[in-house]
């Protein structure tokens, strides 16, 4: 039977605290849509998407 390796880099809940936010912004310059990626605390999600 094949062996399934587990990592885990979370320590208790300390490991949830942060999110991957991703938003589409449209450029000054050239008027095409980017997408701005940030790893954002919980809290400071609402913050980030304003």
């Amino acid at each position: 039977m094949a062996k399934k390796a587990v990592a885990t880099l979370q320590t208790g809940n300390s490991g949830r605290t942060y999110s991957k936010c991703i938003k589409m912004v449209k450029s000054p310059k050239t008027g095409a849509y980017i997408f701005q990626e940030e790893i954002v605390h919980n809290d400071n999600v609402k913050d980030f998407f304003k």
